[in-house]
């Protein structure tokens, strides 16, 4: 069996565990895509929790299998319910996804990721090549909540916040790049018309939460989270003439993703 069948087989194993487990995914992320997150995570199998209430969060918390923190929204109740939740999380010994929306862009954004990886300790860290680069403390030349820049140029800060803060690191693009320790991967796939969409960056963050609730090695979640969303991805352009019905058939196509799809599909870049 080839190492890309390899892969292949484990990426399906995390998608049925996802199906199997169901496990409850709490998400406090933005307002922009919430709903968005929310149905990617049901499409894929799991069940999404969306809320920042600081007094909602710890019972939804402490039914989870994991935390997904999006720094879209930093309004102070939002940055509280954070604290609150990670810091449960923490207790718990409960996987954390990371994303530093639009980090770079400003000192508030940037501080306060760089504050969650160090006192909190994430699973799992998720963005583009620029936020990754900011939080990593180089210049990412950040554009809002997208990027100018490639997955390549973000590899050495990956490199350093894996080995720093001991977590995975996604950095999605055009090829994603996976960090986590010594071991790195790179994946193909999706479309160029995924960043014409807002949010799917999210939605990634989001299905990130599912593989790491299901497989406790995080590299490994990270990598079957950027195949499935590449995959699903390709998929959809391939039905959609534009991104309004990109992100419908996204949804079919994660609730569709198959073994036989996935060994098909799967692009891993050496």
């Amino acid at each position: 069996m080839s190492a890309r069948e390899t892969l292949a087989g484990a990426v399906w194993e995390d998608i049925r565990a996802v199906r199997d487990k169901a496990p409850l995914v709490v998400n406090i992320t933005n307002y922009v895509v919430t709903n968005n997150t929310a149905n990617a995570l049901l499409a894929l199998g799991a069940s999404p929790a969306m809320s920042h209430v600081v007094e909602d969060l710890p019972g939804l918390v402490r039914l989870s299998g994991a935390l997904v923190v999006n720094l879209g929204t930093l309004a102070p109740d939002y940055v509280e319910g954070m604290h609150v939740a990670m810091a449960l999380a923490n207790e718990m010994g409960l996987p954390i996804v990371l994303d530093p929306v639009a980090a770079g862009v400003n000192e508030l954004r940037t501080d306060l990721a760089r504050e969650f990886l160090a006192q909190y300790r994430p699973a799992i860290l998720r963005g583009n090549a620029s936020e990754i680069m900011a939080v990593a403390g180089e210049d990412g030349q950040a554009k809002g909540v997208d990027t100018s820049m490639g997955v390549d140029e973000a590899g050495n800060a990956a490199r350093m916040l894996s080995d720093t803060y001991g977590c995975a690191v996604l950095v999605s693009g055009e090829t994603d790049l996976v960090v986590g320790g010594s071991r790195e991967a790179r994946l193909a796939g999706g479309s160029s018309m995924m960043p014409r969409v807002t949010g799917l960056g999210c939605t990634c963050t989001a299905l990130a939460g599912a593989f790491a609730a299901v497989r406790k090695d995080f590299f490994q979640a990270a990598v079957s989270t950027a195949a499935a969303m590449n995959i699903a991805g390709e998929m959809a352009a391939e039905r959609s003439p534009g991104p309004g019905s990109l992100q419908m058939h996204l949804l079919d196509a994660l609730y569709l993703l198959d073994e036989a799809t996935v060994l098909d599909r799967l692009k891993v870049v050496e």
